[in-house]
């Protein structure tokens, strides 16, 4: 060994030199590219959802009680029974109007029949007629429970104060397991829910299904929950006496058109969909559905735009079939079916955009060959 290897062996090593950043690699990122590297982080996201759901808390929040809080009428539907109609009675409706801070929409009618078959056709609120020097004020608590009190409670006060004996009768009440007349909201707004929230999970954990087959399973799933609403509040609970068919089929209809909405939104604006599905059916539907308060209590924007939507079409279908058998009307029905087939017509057209779906399975090997 010589001495040059013997020199190496026993030196020490040097130390090694500091890394000298050089190029590309050792300029500080630009803002730019932050924000490139940023966008694709889950970051973004993140902070998007944290954003959206500050929002939709005030939002929710905001709605609910703009509608609920403080309701107040503005027209009251009303019937009245054609007579002669003394001073008194005259003044009665004044003074009435007066304590509600609204004006009654007075239809005449020529008999009582008549103006209780309007009650039935829910086209009126309350009846109003002479009787001898007093009158008579019919309410429907299944029109409206907070419009039946609204005017029970006016009409005790009112009635001593003008002199004017006051009859007051609830000729429509509402079931005894349902006091506060909110049961039939509660069980919408459990389809509407669920409908919605089953399409959600449907994208999430059986993201593979083909166009036809989501459809298929959201109908599935609707006519399930739909049954399951029933029994539970009717068999075991027994808050209401549901026409069992009617009321099953109604909530059915619900949760399919709640889910298509959502499948709908999902092809169109991919995993923002939940946005204007929670928009659409629970930040603006359930608050003017009239399930919790009654349309002519409702600011008279969400008295009208609630008619329209699908959580009031559902609301207004149920106290017909409870309350009203006889008397259903097409029109809730044509709401809901109108919804269903513009969000199906909708996803079918553009399924191709929709994050689901799966590929077609290969040919076989001998087919190809051949």
């Amino acid at each position: 060994m010589d001495d040059h290897e013997h020199e190496g062996e026993g030196a020490p090593h040097a130390p090694h030199a500091p890394h000298v950043p050089h190029g590309a690699h050792g300029r500080p990122r630009t803002a730019a590219q932050h924000w490139a590297a940023f966008k694709k982080s889950p970051f973004l996201p993140a902070v998007v959802l944290t954003v959206i759901l500050a929002a939709a808390a005030g939002l929710f929040a905001g709605s609910y009680t703009y509608a609920m809080a403080n309701p107040a009428p503005r027209h009251i539907p009303t019937a009245v029974v054609t007579g002669p109609a003394a001073p008194e009675q005259r003044a009665f409706v004044a003074d009435l109007e007066k304590a509600l801070n609204a004006s009654l929409r007075l239809t005449k009618y020529a008999t009582y029949p008549e103006a209780r078959n309007a009650v039935e056709e829910q086209r009126e609120y309350a009846v109003l007629r002479a009787s001898g020097r007093g009158v008579e004020l019919d309410v429907a608590g299944a029109s409206g429970a907070s419009v039946a009190q609204l005017l029970s409670e006016a009409a005790v006060k009112v009635g001593p104060a003008t002199g004017v004996p006051v009859t007051v009768r609830d000729i429509k009440p509402l079931q005894k397991g349902d006091p506060r007349g909110l049961a039939l909201f509660y069980v919408s707004l459990a389809a509407v829910i669920i409908g919605f929230v089953g399409a959600i999970q449907l994208s999430v954990h059986a993201r593979g299904l083909n166009p036809a087959e989501r459809i298929a399973f959201t109908v599935a799933y609707a006519l399930l929950g739909g049954f399951a609403i029933v029994a539970v509040a009717d068999w075991w609970l027994g808050a209401l006496r549901l026409p069992f068919v009617e009321s099953w089929l109604i909530l059915a209809l619900t949760m399919f058109t709640s889910g298509m909405v959502f499948t709908m939104f999902n092809t169109l604006m991919g995993r923002w969909a939940m946005i204007p599905t929670w928009g659409l059916m629970v930040l603006l539907g359930n608050p003017s559905s009239g399930g919790a308060v009654s349309w002519p209590l409702l600011p008279s924007v969400l008295g009208l735009i609630g008619r329209w939507l699908p959580p009031g079409a559902s609301v207004n279908a149920q106290h017909a079939a409870v309350y009203f058998r006889g008397h259903q009307h097409a029109f809730p029905f044509l709401v809901l079916a109108g919804w269903s087939l513009v969000s199906c017509t909708v996803f079918w057209t553009w399924r191709h955009r929709h994050p689901g779906g799966r590929e077609p399975a290969p040919a076989p090997a001998h087919a190809a060959g051949a």
